[in-house]
């Protein structure tokens, strides 16, 4: 983190994002199936986490154990780290709620995260995914669901990363104007050059921050993300 900004640990995008995510913000990591969003989101928590800063990331699609091993493989061991990060999956909010049976499971995990932000002085979170949290919360109004949502997440005072994915057939980001609501959007696509199917991605949206809008190849090199600008 620098100063009221949150390094992505991207090589060459947080240069383009005045020196990261503007702290506090409610950041979409969207694209379609394959585009390595979830490996992205891991890594920011990652790299922080080796700094010292607290991270949590909820999964509600892979459980935890099939996360970790994944991002082991990808050099991302959380090993000795488990007091700056701490991954949930939909398994544990499950069991929590049968605990709880009165509360819904939107109040389930808010009470998770509020733990959380207490416990090991949150600074980052990343849910995986939106799309799923939105059913499992059985959201009734959308858009104002949502909206209120978004504002809980603000009024924590940390930095979230909300995957979106994208439908195949479609260039929208969300559905139910989850673009709209949030302060940044960081896209990521799949290209198909002369045979070869290339990743990259495209800072759409950041509040606060001045960046160029052009897409850039996203290349995973020495256990690292980086963007090449050139």
């Amino acid at each position: 983190m620098t100063g009221d900004r949150v390094r992505t640990h991207i090589r060459g995008l947080d240069e383009q994002l005045q020196g990261g995510v503007p702290r506090g913000s409610v950041v979409l990591i969207a694209g379609k199936p394959g585009t390595m969003k979830s490996s992205v989101a891991f890594n920011i928590l990652y790299r922080n986490a080796k700094e010292n800063r607290g991270g949590a990331y909820v999964t509600l699609e892979q459980s935890r154990e099939s996360m970790l091993d994944n991002m082991a493989g990808m050099g991302m061991d959380v090993k000795g780290l488990e007091k700056q990060m701490s991954v949930l999956d939909l398994a544990m909010i499950r069991k929590k709620l049968k605990q709880l049976s009165k509360q819904s499971w939107m109040e389930v995990f808010k009470m998770y995260v509020g733990n959380l932000k207490k416990s090991m002085d949150l600074d980052l979170l990343v849910v995986d995914s939106l799309p799923v949290l939105q059913v499992m919360a059985k959201f009734e109004e959308p858009r104002d669901d949502l909206f209120r949502f978004f504002e809980w997440l603000r009024d924590l005072e940390i930095t979230t990363f909300l995957i979106a994915e994208m439908k195949q057939d479609s260039d929208m980001f969300s559905d139910n104007g989850e673009d709209f609501l949030s302060d940044g959007i960081i896209h990521l696509d799949l290209r198909r050059e002369d045979r070869i199917v290339n990743l990259f991605m495209s800072v759409v949206k950041m509040r606060k921050t001045g960046h160029k809008r052009g897409y850039f190849p996203l290349i995973f090199v020495d256990g690292g993300f980086e963007i090449v600008t050139n």
